[in-house]
C-alpha cells in the first residue's frame, strides 16, 4: 500500500467532485472535509510522518555500537601550515574492547566502553551517553574549563547530542547532529572541541584544544570512527591551526564469549562507578560553568578512584569530585 502524505491527502480532498460528497454547496463541501482531515490527522495514530520511524533506525544505530570488538586505533599528521613543523610519528594499538550497555530510556543511551589487553588487564575507557534532542550542553573551551550552553529548540530538533566522558567520568567533548541512514548506511558526524587526546595528554605541550571531527559510521561488522582533528593552539584571541590529523579508529565485531572478562569487571564494579556518574549528574544539572582542577593531592581523578583500596560510597565519591571543581576560577570570570 503507498503511503498516504499531508499532501496527497489535500490534493486529493481538493480535487474530489461534488457528486462524490453528496452535498449541495462543493466550497463548504470541501472545507467540511479539511476540518474532518484535521481531525484524522490528530487523532488517528495510523498517520505517520516518519519521525518516530527515523527515531528508531537512530537508537538502532547506535545501539549497533554495544558488544565486544577487535579495535584498530590510527592517527597521522597530515597537513601543518609552517613548513618547519616536525610531524609527529604515527600512532598506532590496538585492543579488545566490551562495550557495556549501561542505561536505555526513550530519548537516552549510556554505552560504557571496556578495554581489555591479554585477557588480564581491564581498562574502564571512555563512555558515550547519547541525548534525544538534548536541551543542555557543555562545550569544552581550553584550560580545564568547560562552558554552559543551553541548545535552541529549533537547532536540537530530531538531533542527538554524543556526550563523551573520561575514564573518571569527568566531561571531554559534547557534540549534537542529526544520524543519517542511506543506502543501507548509518552515518552521524559532528566537529566538537575537546581537551588533547590520553595518548598526547602527558607528551605535549604545543597546543591545548583539538577540534576533533568526529565521524560515526555502522558497518555489517562492526563500526568505523573516523576522525578529521585540527590541533589548535588557543588565546583568549584567536584559535591557531597547528597542524592536522586523520584517525581511524575500526571496531570489528566479535562474539561476546571474546569479552567474558570485560564483562565480568563490569559486573564487580559497575555499581561503585554509578555512584561516580551521579555525582557528576548533579555537578551538570546545575547548568554553570565548569572549571576543573587537573591534581589534587598530587594525583589525577582517576588515579583516586582506580588505585585506591577505598570502598568509595557515594558521599565520599561526592567529597573527592568536589576537590576538583575550581570554583574560586569560575566565579571571579563573572
Amino acid at each position: 500500500m503507498r503511503a498516504i502524505t499531508h499532501k496527497n491527502l489535500f490534493i486529493n480532498i481538493l480535487s474530489l467532485p461534488l457528486k462524490s460528497i453528496n452535498m449541495k454547496n462543493n466550497i463548504l463541501s470541501k472545507v467540511f472535509l479539511l476540518a474532518s482531515l484535521t481531525v484524522l490527522i490528530v487523532f488517528s495514530p495510523q498517520i505517520s510522518f516518519g519521525q518516530q520511524d527515523k527515531k528508531s533506525l537512530d537508537i538502532s544505530a547506535i545501539k549497533a555500537m554495544v558488544g565486544c570488538y577487535d579495535v584498530e586505533f590510527k592517527y597521522t599528521e597530515t597537513f601543518a601550515p609552517e613548513v618547519d613543523y616536525e610531524k609527529a610519528y604515527d600512532y598506532t594499538s590496538a585492543a579488545f574492547e566490551w562495550a557495556e550497555l549501561v542505561e536505555e530510556s526513550e530519548n537516552r543511551i549510556v554505552i560504557q566502553h571496556l578495554l581489555i589487553i591479554n585477557d588480564s588487564t581491564i581498562i574502564k575507557h571512555w563512555r558515550q551517553d547519547w541525548i534525544y534532542e538534548d536541551e543542555n550542553q557543555y562545550r569544552f573551551d581550553g584550560d580545564n574549563k568547560w562552558v554552559y550552553e543551553p541548545v535552541d529548540e529549533q537547532k536540537r530538533k530530531g538531533t542527538w547530542t554524543q556526550n563523551v566522558y573520561q575514564v573518571d567520568d569527568s566531561p571531554r567533548y559534547s557534540g549534537t547532529a542529526t544520524w543519517t541512514h542511506a543506502d543501507g548506511l548509518s552515518k552521524w558526524y559532528h566537529k566538537a572541541d575537546s581537551p588533547l587526546p590520553r595518548r598526547e595528554y602527558t607528551k605535549r605541550s604545543d597546543y591545548n584544544v583539538m577540534k576533533r571531527g568526529n565521524r560515526i559510521q555502522i558497518l555489517d561488522d562492526g563500526w568505523l570512527h573516523e576522525q578529521d582533528n585540527d590541533k589548535v593552539i588557543r588565546t583568549d584571541s584567536s584559535d591557531v591551526l597547528l597542524v592536522q590529523e586523520k584517525g581511524y579508529n575500526t571496531y570489528y565485531k566479535k562474539s561476546d564469549g571474546e569479552c567474558l572478562a570485560g564483562q565480568k569487571y563490569w559486573k564487580e564494579h559497575n555499581e561503585m562507578w554509578a555512584e561516580v556518574r551521579a555525582v557528576w549528574d548533579d555537578v551538570f544539572n546545575d547548568q554553570k560553568d565548569l572549571k576543573l582542577h587537573k591534581k589534587v593531592e598530587g594525583k589525577l581523578l582517576y588515579e583516586h578512584l582506580f588505585f585506591s583500596t577505598n570502598d568509595w560510597q557515594k558521599d565520599e565519591i561526592q567529597e573527592l569530585i568536589s576537590k576538583y571543581i575550581d570554583t574560586k576560577e569560575i566565579a571571579s570570570e563573572k
